[in-house]
């Protein structure tokens, strides 16, 4: 039997690289602490809005302050206000005058808030993303940032009515346009992203990053895969996949989560039950991160590392 002294040493524990974080902790305040006094109470109205910490994070993460950050479907301006704010130039683009206008007026609204980044907002189809900016682009973008439709209805503002039910308004895009990615059936709507991720890869510079919100929803009790149908229809652009992320729409306290889910999310989830389909509520939204095919086999993007 050996002694204590005549075991093997143990060997040293060598330090290990920090981990990327591939979860994104977003909503650590709720979506209406996030957006009140940042930006005007009119954007309340819009039927989407992409949470403003997504956009932070994704920003601080993949660009420098100076860059240029294009956001092909702007709604009412988040991703150009929250730029701005981080010290970087941005346009927005999108088909409804009415969402172009307001997001205008909430990039001024930061500029009166001190920052220091220039915005702009023009009305039109991302598809035509290229001859659409051809007189405001003065270099390539770092990021092209965005969150696509997922549906003419989305979850909107609702208000209680003792007796009368749950009041319901602000949950429909009004352009009734083809050219509405709200309006395409779920089989043609990756098929229409690819058609803008094949846009905005002509606008983006050679080592830039493409990051999109994404989400799978039910449709009469069938799953749609949209992260999935986008990232094949962003190869058909040349755009490949180096990352995907999941950005929380639940806080994080210590080792728990604080839900924050919608009216709505709740109780799709109890119907859906209620019929048998043992569903859960979604916390968080898919964050796919994109670049060109020929730079990500050149130089792959180090997994949600912010650059130096």
């Amino acid at each position: 039997m050996s002694s204590h002294a005549d075991r093997p040493a143990e060997p040293t524990p060598q330090p290990h690289a920090p981990l990327a974080l591939s979860v994104w902790p977003t909503a650590q305040h709720t979506s209406r602490a996030q957006r009140t006094g940042r930006y005007l109470p009119a954007s309340n109205a819009h039927p989407a809005r992409m949470l403003p910490a997504i956009a932070r994070h994704a920003i601080s993460t993949y660009t420098r302050p100076g860059e240029l950050i294009v956001d092909p479907m702007c709604g009412i301006g988040t991703t150009c206000v929250e730029a701005v704010h981080l010290g970087r130039d941005a346009i927005g683009v999108d088909l409804e005058a009415r969402w172009t206008d307001l997001a205008a007026a909430n990039l001024a609204h930061a500029a009166a808030q001190g920052a220091t980044g220039q915005g702009q907002v023009l009305t039109g189809d991302a598809r035509h993303l290229p001859s659409l900016l051809a007189e405001r682009l003065d270099r390539p973008a770092a990021l092209v940032l965005t969150s696509p439709p997922y549906g003419p209805h989305v979850h909107g503002q609702l208000e209680a009515r003792p007796g009368a039910g749950v009041a319901k308004w602000d949950d429909s895009y009004q352009a009734s346009s083809r050219a509405n990615l709200a309006r395409a059936a779920d089989h043609a709507l990756p098929d229409a992203v690819g058609e803008i991720l094949a846009a905005c890869r002509q606008v983006l510079r050679p080592d830039g990053v493409v990051v999109m919100t994404t989400r799978p929803w039910r449709r009469a009790d069938r799953l749609v895969d949209f992260p999935a149908a986008v990232t094949r229809a962003a190869e058909q652009a040349g755009l490949v996949l180096v990352d995907r992320c999941v950005a929380l729409l639940a806080g994080v306290r210590g080792d728990r989560l604080v839900p924050r889910q919608s009216f709505f999310a709740l109780k799709n989830v109890r119907d859906a039950r209620a019929r048998g389909l043992p569903l859960h509520v979604i916390a968080h939204e898919d964050v796919l991160v994109l670049q060109p095919i020929e730079t990500a086999t050149r130089s792959p993007l180090p997994r949600s590392v912010a650059r130096q």
